[in-house]
């Protein structure tokens, strides 16, 4: 979406495998565990941040830790000190640094410590069960999605389906737009 954009000059989205070539896109292939702290490609207008796991690829709770909270903190802090504005979350529904749920904790958690890094720009966009197709085969989620479309509009609009294309959209709309503060595009707005 973002490479269609004629807004958009140019894409850095670090990698852990290669991406198709595309021309407006840079793809540093990275280890995130030591990422690499002078290169030119922090220098950003905005940061879209979609780092995320899921416990049963991650393995165990410090691992899923690393990937959802440590990572997302480490390219902001790079991210910031190279004088980028705005970042641009995938969070979560329900994030809340004081949830019961571990998921929900490690995303609020994230959110409150991106918050104190002082971005001109901040926004948190926390959607409910992303739809669309996924590398992976994940059963139980798989089954909920089929149920949640099934169900439609017979749902409350916090619980519906979210569109990967439209929280896609929702990330680059708001790197672009860069509004002064924090920022909560909650799932309702993402369906």
């Amino acid at each position: 979406m973002a490479l269609a954009d004629p807004r958009i000059s140019r894409v850095v989205a670090p990698v852990r495998r290669a991406l198709v070539a595309h021309p407006k896109l840079q793809a540093p292939l990275v280890d995130f565990d030591i990422l690499p702290e002078t290169v030119d490609w922090w220098q950003a207008d905005a940061v879209i941040c979609t780092l995320g796991t899921t416990m049963r690829s991650a393995g165990s709770r410090d691992a899923f830790r690393r990937v959802d909270l440590e990572y997302p903190m480490h390219v902001a802090r790079l991210a910031k000190r190279h004088g980028t504005s705005a970042y641009v979350l995938n969070s979560a529904i329900g994030a809340n640094p004081t949830s019961r749920f571990f998921y929900n904790r490690v995303k609020g958690e994230l959110e409150k410590h991106l918050a104190g890094l002082g971005f001109h720009s901040l926004t948190y966009v926390r959607p409910g069960v992303i739809g669309g197709q996924r590398d992976e085969l994940r059963l139980g989620e798989c089954a909920l999605v089929c149920a949640l479309g099934l169900a439609g509009r017979l749902l409350p609009a916090r619980w519906r389906l979210n569109p990967a294309s439209r929280i896609a959209r929702a990330l680059l709309e708001s790197a672009l737009e860069r509004a002064p503060g924090i920022h909560v595009i909650s799932s309702e707005r993402c369906i």
